[in-house]
């Protein structure tokens, strides 16, 4: 079995995944570009297979509504996890903070309507306007 793993920026919070990751989508809704800066480009796993090291003490969930919880590390900031109480298996996790090599490939972007000017999507990426 592969185990994927990954960490915050400063390693307080790192985490494994003992299970399948999906492939990479980019949202650019406005919460998620305002939690990550950028668009969220995240792969996901089954909620029972990921094991967060530190996560009691350290990882913070905020809610801006209740469909949709942003996980981030409380020492340094970094966004690590997203999740929505309508899908408690399924736990949304933040490709850049997953340790090389992930094997992991982007495949979809949502919300692009409301991608900030300044992004350029590729043209190799499917669409999901909603």
């Amino acid at each position: 079995m592969n185990i994927a793993t990954g960490r915050c920026l400063c390693g307080t919070i790192s985490f494994q995944v003992f299970g399948g990751l999906r492939d990479v989508f980019n949202c650019h809704c406005v919460r998620c570009r305002r939690f990550t800066g950028h668009h969220m480009a995240a792969t996901a796993a089954n909620t029972v297979d990921l094991i967060v090291a530190d996560g009691d003490s350290n990882l913070r969930w905020y809610y801006p509504v209740p469909e949709a919880g942003y996980g981030f590390c409380n020492q340094c900031g970094s966004s690590l996890f997203w999740h929505s109480p309508d899908t408690p298996d399924t736990v949304s996790i933040c490709a850049g903070v997953m340790d090389p090599p992930t094997h992991l490939h982007t495949t979809q972007a949502w919300w692009t309507s409301e991608a900030s000017d300044y992004h350029v999507r590729p043209d190799l990426l499917e669409l999901e306007t909603e």
